[in-house]
């Protein structure tokens, strides 16, 4: 089916569904149609179950990398990371400073302290983690540069693509590639060098080599 009518077809299956009040099982390799139609969600990889969970869970709580970048379009942004601490307090740490020719930045983003309500953060700290930041997280908007404005990001614009309620924006910074989902009216154009930030309260990591979350 073409994209107008598999749209179509999901509004009529939906209907259907409600109608008959009965289980149904669907498959489908479309994120899009899982998480539009479905009450209760089974991500598998390889013929293994990777997570049961609702649309809502899986987006806002995926249980490793593989459920994270799989729900969710764009995809999630994955950035190799290290996790530092000081005092009390959580940063993600990313970037490629080089402290010889003082080239390059390594930013520090700070995470809330509810990231750390499991208590799992001690256990990685100095290590190298994977960060994760959805595209909707990350932001050019004036009132999020205000909101965040200890945390700004300098990024390179790549690319814009608008797609009339929104814009992506394809970013590079310090060679780390990063897709932002933001609102249409950003002026960021192709070879701008832009300040953007991300939602910390957002910000997702995961286990370098298990891939396993960290938290959410």
């Amino acid at each position: 089916m073409d994209a107008k009518l598999r749209a179509q077809m999901r509004t009529e299956l939906s209907k259907l569904h409600k109608k008959l009040g009965t289980t149904f099982i669907y498959v489908t390799h479309d994120q899009t149609e899982a998480m539009t139609m479905g009450d209760r969600i089974v991500v598998m990889k390889d013929g293994l179950i990777q997570q049961v969970d609702t649309p809502h869970a899986l987006y806002d709580r995926p249980c490793n990398m593989f459920v994270a970048g799989f729900i969710g379009s764009p995809q999630m942004n994955f950035i190799e990371s290290k996790l530092i601490k000081k005092g009390e307090e959580y940063f993600v740490e990313f970037g490629s400073e080089d402290t010889k020719t003082t080239k390059g930045v390594k930013y520090q983003i700070k995470l809330p302290a509810e990231k750390n309500a499991s208590g799992k953060l001690a256990e990685y700290v100095d290590k190298e983690v994977v960060m994760g930041v959805r595209p909707e997280d990350v932001h050019d908007e004036p009132r999020y540069l205000e909101q965040f404005a200890d945390i700004k990001i300098k990024a390179d614009v790549e690319v814009t693509e608008l797609m009339g309620a929104e814009t992506y924006l394809y970013l590079n910074v310090e060679g780390v590639n990063i897709t932002a989902r933001v609102e249409p009216t950003s002026t960021a154009r192709p070879s701008d060098n832009i300040d953007i930030v991300f939602d910390n309260a957002k910000i997702h990591l995961f286990d370098k080599e298990t891939e396993i979350t960290i938290c959410n």
